[in-house]
């Protein structure tokens, strides 16, 4: 080494960043050997340990310059004199040689490094575990949900600079709230700083392609003692099309491929919503407002005015938390509870439904109560089909664990669906009857309009309601209990 160099400083930068460097080769070493790392070892790999190792190597250059004046007010007959660059003499060549290809290194390796952390950034890991405590809700839901395969960037930042710079300004202050404990819960929603929505969806959905209808079979257990299975087959009129494929029909009639919507709320949410505004291919515009409103035109100028789209009615589609009694049905489909065991579907749905202060409690309360009510009602049952009984137990533990999150304030009441309209309000926030445009067209309530229950002969009963209801709302009684 330079005499220069042979300082505290400058020996401490070059351990520093040889320490570093070497954790970073054995790190990505590991990673190429598909070695799976803790996301907080990622985020030290690509983000902290380049910084940390060019920060070890330009105290390098500090510290000779610090020495180099030390020594010129102190020791003035030492102080040596600048190298000489003479590429003649194979000494001098070789160093200058060893300098740039250590500088080529280096730059080679911050850029691999610089790459890693971008993609790591963007990885599915980052997103959903970094953040462990705010962000697990989230992250459950989306391992179970239809795009569990999708990186969570490809929705949530997309291709492009603008949106990657965004988001990570966005980030910035995320990290911030979770290191400081600033954030709100629940995660509030919508979120705001998303891009575009059809600017995402549409990248792999394509609306107008969408035409036709499609079967639909939703499974239903009754809260009987015998668990009463019930299929309802539905025709789901998706609808769709351009001018090449006809007109748009169905649901996607209110997509923006011919047809354009508007609509006002006056909650955040979106749940309540008392203007509409359409205007369809031909130019016409129709303006509706809910009956009873007192909303004059200059307040509904003043509100938030939103163009219906994906996330209109596709409000959770990869963040779902399933209501109880529809997270039991799909456990039964699923082969993990036994529709044998008498009125299992009530007492799942019952333990679910509880308060619970944590997650740990809520496991050993759903334990206590289903072992409880068969140890008590069903002594019998309890001992011949005690596994199947642990086996239940076990899977409605599992349900509350994917679904509820006592610490985020997170249950399938927090941020309502409106794709349907069992447990939200969702097509009903418009589609109710109640809102009337000024030449007395309403907008309708027609159940055929989306949908149509099929009546095809089965072994298991097609569905038919087991009480006239008249104009109530699904989600009236539909509130994810016990019914």
């Amino acid at each position: 080494m330079p005499s220069l160099a042979r300082n505290r400083l400058s020996i401490a930068g070059l351990i520093i960043a040889v320490i570093i460097l070497a954790d970073m080769l054995s790190l990505a070493g590991m990673t190429m050997l598909g070695v799976q790392l803790n996301p907080y070892v990622g985020i030290f790999a690509y983000l902290i340990g380049p910084a940390v190792m060019i920060v070890g190597l330009l105290l390098i250059p500090a510290g000779m310059l610090i020495e180099r004046r030390r020594r010129r007010k102190f020791l003035p007959g030492e102080l040596p004199p600048f190298p000489k660059l003479d590429l003649n003499q194979p000494s001098v060549r070789r160093g200058f040689l060893g300098a740039v290809g250590f500088a080529f290194f280096f730059v080679a390796l911050s850029m691999v490094a610089s790459y890693q952390g971008y993609q790591f950034t963007d990885s599915v890991m980052f997103c959903g575990q970094t953040c462990h405590v705010p962000m697990k809700p989230e992250f459950d839901a989306y391992q179970d949900s239809p795009h569990a395969r999708v990186a969570c960037a490809g929705c949530h930042v997309g291709p492009g600079a603008t949106w990657f710079v965004r988001s990570k300004l966005s980030g910035a202050y995320q990290v911030y709230a979770v290191m400081f404990n600033k954030y709100p819960r629940p995660i509030e929603t919508p979120i705001k700083e998303l891009r575009p929505i059809r600017a995402a969806c549409e990248q792999c959905h394509w609306p107008q392609k969408f035409y036709g209808a499609q079967l639909k079979v939703f499974p239903h257990y009754g809260y009987d003692e015998k668990n009463t299975p019930m299929r309802i087959q539905m025709l789901i009129k998706t609808g769709g099309g351009t001018a090449e494929f006809g007109h748009a029909t169905g649901i996607h009639w209110h997509m923006n491929i011919a047809n354009e919507v508007w609509f006002a709320a006056t909650d955040k949410q979106s749940q309540v919503i008392p203007w509409v505004k359409v205007r369809t291919p031909d130019g016409r515009t129709t303006e509706y407002l809910a009956k009873g409103s007192t909303l004059t035109p200059k307040q509904i100028e003043a509100m938030p005015i939103q163009q219906m789209d994906c996330v209109s009615c596709h409000a959770r589609p990869s963040h779902k938390f399933l209501p109880p009694d529809q997270a039991v049905d799909a456990s039964f489909e699923a082969g993990q509870l036994d529709p044998s065991l008498p009125f299992l579907k009530r007492q799942a749905v019952k333990a679910l439904i509880k308060h619970y202060g944590s997650s740990e409690e809520a496991a050993e309360g759903i334990a206590t109560s289903l072992d409880t009510f068969y140890r008590n009602r069903y002594s019998q049952i309890y001992t011949v089909k005690w596994p199947q009984i642990r086996a239940a137990i076990a899977a409605v533990q599992q349900i509350y664990k994917k679904n509820m999150f006592p610490f985020m304030r997170v249950d399938w009441r927090t941020h309502p669906d409106n794709i349907g309209h069992l447990y939200y309000p969702g097509c009903f926030r418009c589609h109710d009857g109640q809102h009337v445009s000024s030449d007395g067209r309403v907008i309708p309530q027609d159940c055929e309009t989306c949908h149509s229950v099929l009546a095809t002969p089965t072994s298991i009963t097609t569905f038919k309601h087991p009480v006239d209801v008249g104009d109530t709302t699904c989600s009236a009684c539909h509130t994810g209990g016990v019914l």
